[in-house]
C-alpha cells in the first residue's frame, strides 16, 4: 500500500507576523494616499458597464467591452498555446535529432526568435501572415461562403467572423513566437532522460524513432508538463503584445476605453485584476498538477 506524503506544517513565527503587518501597513498607506492625496477624481461607478451591461434592444444582460476583450484573450491564448505546443514539439525533436541539417534548422529558428525583440517579430509575422498568406489562401472569401450555422460555431471558437482573418493572423504570430520557447522545454525534457533508457530500448531492437515514441517521450512529457503549464501562463500575458496590431483583446479594449473615458487608473486597475485572476487560477492548476506528478 502506497503511503501518502506527509503534509508540511505551516509555522508562523513572530518575525513573519511583523513582516506581514508592516507590508499590510505600507500597502494600506499607498491606497490611502492614492485615494486622498492624488489630484485625481475617482469614478468607479462607470466601471461595471464595461464588464456587463443591459442591452435595451435585446432586453437582456450582455458582456461589456472588457469582457469581450477577456474572451478574446482566452481564445487567443488557448489556440496559440495548442499550436505552439505542436510546433514547439516538432522543433524540439529536431533540436535533439542526429541529423545535422534538422538541428541547424531548429537552432536557427530558436535563436532567431529568442534573440529578436517580440514587438519586431509581431509586426514582421503579422504583416507577412496577414497581408500575404491570408490573401493567398482566400481566407475571407472562404468565411463569407460558410453557412450561418458554421459561422455561429466558428464565432464561439474564434470570435466575430468579421475579424476572423485578423484573429487568425495574430494566432499564428503568437504561436510561432511561443513555439521557440516550448521547443527548448521539449529539448531539455528529452535530454533529461538517462542514457540508460536509450540503451535499454536499443537492446530490445527498437529503432531510434520507436524508442523516442514509446520510451523516451512518454517519460519526458511527464517531466515537461509543469514547465509547459507555466509557459501557457506566459502565453496569456504575452497575448497583450498583439494589441499593437489592433486585435481586440483585453489590453486593446482597455486602451480604447481609456482614450474615450479618460478613466486611466480605474480601467487599468480593473484590467490588472482581470489578468491576475486569470493567471492566478492557471497557477493554482499548475501547482495541483505538480503535486499530482510528485505523488505519482
Amino acid at each position: 500500500m502506497q503511503k501518502k506524503p506527509l503534509k508540511r506544517r505551516i509555522r508562523i513565527t513572530p518575525l513573519d507576523t511583523t513582516i506581514m503587518v508592516v507590508l499590510a501597513g505600507i500597502f494600506g498607506y499607498i491606497i490611502y494616499k492614492a485615494a486622498t492625496g492624488l489630484n485625481y477624481h475617482w469614478n468607479w461607478a462607470i466601471i461595471p458597464q464595461f464588464l456587463i451591461r443591459f442591452d435595451p434592444d435585446t432586453q437582456s444582460w450582455v458582456p461589456g467591452l472588457l469582457m469581450h476583450g477577456l474572451f478574446t484573450t482566452i481564445r487567443l491564448s488557448l489556440w496559440s498555446g495548442l499550436f505552439g505546443v505542436i510546433l514547439g514539439t516538432f522543433i524540439g525533436l529536431f533540436r535533439v535529432s542526429p541529423s545535422l541539417f534538422r538541428r541547424q534548422i531548429a537552432s536557427t529558428y530558436v535563436g532567431l526568435i529568442r534573440n529578436t525583440p517580440p514587438l519586431v517579430l509581431i509586426f514582421v509575422f503579422y504583416f507577412f501572415v496577414g497581408d500575404q498568406i491570408m490573401t493567398l489562401l482566400h481566407v475571407n472569401e472562404a468565411v463569407y461562403a460558410l453557412s450561418p450555422e458554421a459561422k455561429e460555431i466558428l464565432s464561439w471558437l474564434f470570435g466575430p467572423m468579421n475579424r476572423f482573418s485578423q484573429f487568425l493572423s495574430a494566432l499564428v504570430t503568437l504561436a510561432l513566437f511561443e513555439a521557440a520557447y516550448i521547443a527548448e522545454i521539449v529539448r531539455a525534457g528529452i535530454e533529461s532522460i538517462e542514457p540508460g533508457q536509450w540503451e535499454a530500448a536499443s537492446g530490445t531492437g527498437m529503432s531510434r524513432t520507436k524508442a523516442m515514441a514509446y520510451v523516451i517521450l512518454p517519460q519526458a512529457i511527464q517531466r515537461m508538463l509543469p514547465a509547459l503549464a507555466g509557459q501557457f501562463i506566459s502565453i496569456i500575458k504575452d497575448s497583450a503584445i498583439v494589441s499593437v496590431i489592433s486585435i481586440e483583446e483585453l489590453t486593446f479594449q482597455a486602451q480604447q476605453l481609456m482614450t474615450t473615458t479618460y478613466r486611466s487608473f480605474e480601467i487599468w486597475t480593473l484590467v490588472l485584476v482581470m489578468y491576475f485572476a486569470l493567471t492566478f487560477m492557471c497557477s493554482l492548476i499548475v501547482r495541483k498538477l505538480e503535486l499530482t506528478l510528485q505523488r505519482d
